[in-house]
C-alpha cells in the first residue's frame, strides 16, 4: 500500500519518520524542520489506517512495514520510528536498508498478559474520545498545537488497527542489530524495560534515556530529545 507522506527540506541526505498508533505524520512537526535545517529531505509517512493514508480490511505489524518499504525510496541515511513506528522500522530495516536507525520509545514489548489483552482495546478505544483538556492533563509538558493535533488523530485513526498492539507475539524486539541502531527512551519507559534495554545493549544497540520525559519523546522534550540523537543525525 501507497502511504500518505509530508516533507520537508530538500537535503541530499534522506531522513524517513513513522509515527505511533493513533498518530499521524503531524507529530514529527518539530523533528522534520530541524532534520531539514541539518541538511536532510524529510519524509513522514501516515501509517496505513492513519492520517491519509488508505484504511484496511487487514492489519499486521508485517504489512504496516512492507507499507513503508513500498513507499519510501530504499537507503535512506536515516530511518526513525516512534513506539508502534519503532517497531515498523525493526521489520522493514532490512528491506529499506539505512545507514542508521532511531528507535525513540518503540514498541518492543511488554507482551501483555491474557487479561490485559481483552481490556486494552475497549482503554484504546476509551482513550480516542478524550477531550483536549484531558489530553493536556495527561501530557502537561506539550505545545497546544501538539494537544489540537492530538485531539484530530486519536478520533481519525481506523480502530481496526488496535490487534497489531495486542496479538500474542505482536511486540517484540529485533533479534539482531542489522545497522548501526539508536534507541532513545522515555524516563522509566513502559514498552523497553531495563531488562530488555539491557539485553539490546547486549545485541549492540546503543541506548539512551531523555530524563522527565514520557512516551511521546520529542513533544514532551522536544530539546532533551534532540541532544539525545548527538552522533546520530
Amino acid at each position: 500500500m501507497k502511504l500518505h507522506t509530508r516533507e520537508w527540506g530538500t537535503g541530499d541526505r534522506h531522513a524517513v519518520l513513522v509515527h505511533g498508533v493513533m498518530s499521524d505524520s503531524r507529530c514529527w512537526r518539530t523533528v522534520g524542520p530541524a532534520l531539514a535545517e541539518k541538511g536532510y529531505r524529510v519524509t513522514a509517512v501516515d501509517l496505513r489506517g492513519h492520517g491519509h493514508s488508505p484504511r484496511s480490511n487487514e492489519y499486521t505489524a508485517e504489512l504496516l512495514a512492507q507499507d513503508v518499504v513500498d513507499t519510501v525510496a530504499p537507503h535512506p541515511e536515516l530511518v526513525m520510528g516512534h513506539s508502534l513506528g519503532g517497531l515498523t522500522v525493526s521489520l522493514a530495516v532490512e528491506r529499506l536498508q539505512p545507514e542508521r536507525v532511531v528507535y525513540v520509545d518503540p514498541a518492543f514489548g511488554p507482551e501483555l498478559p491474557w487479561w490485559q489483552r481483552m481490556l486494552a482495546p475497549a482503554f484504546l478505544r476509551t482513550l480516542a474520545w478524550a477531550s483536549a483538556a484531558a489530553i493536556a492533563r495527561r501530557n502537561p509538558r506539550w505545545d497546544p498545537l501538539d494537544v489540537a493535533i492530538e485531539v484530530e488523530t486519536m478520533k481519525s485513526y481506523d480502530r481496526a488497527v488496535i490487534p497489531v498492539l495486542v496479538a500474542p507475539g505482536s511486540l517484540r524486539p529485533p533479534e539482531e542489530m542489522h545497522v548501526p541502531s539508536l534507541v532513545v527512551l522515555a524516563d522509566n519507559s513502559h514498552l523497553v524495560k531495563e531488562d530488555l534495554a539491557d539485553r539490546l545493549r547486549d545485541r549492540g544497540f546503543a541506548v539512551r534515556i531523555v530524563a522527565g520525559a514520557g512516551h511521546t519523546v520529542n513533544r514532551d522534550d522536544f530539546e532533551g530529545f534532540m541532544r539525545a540523537l548527538d552522533g546520530w543525525i
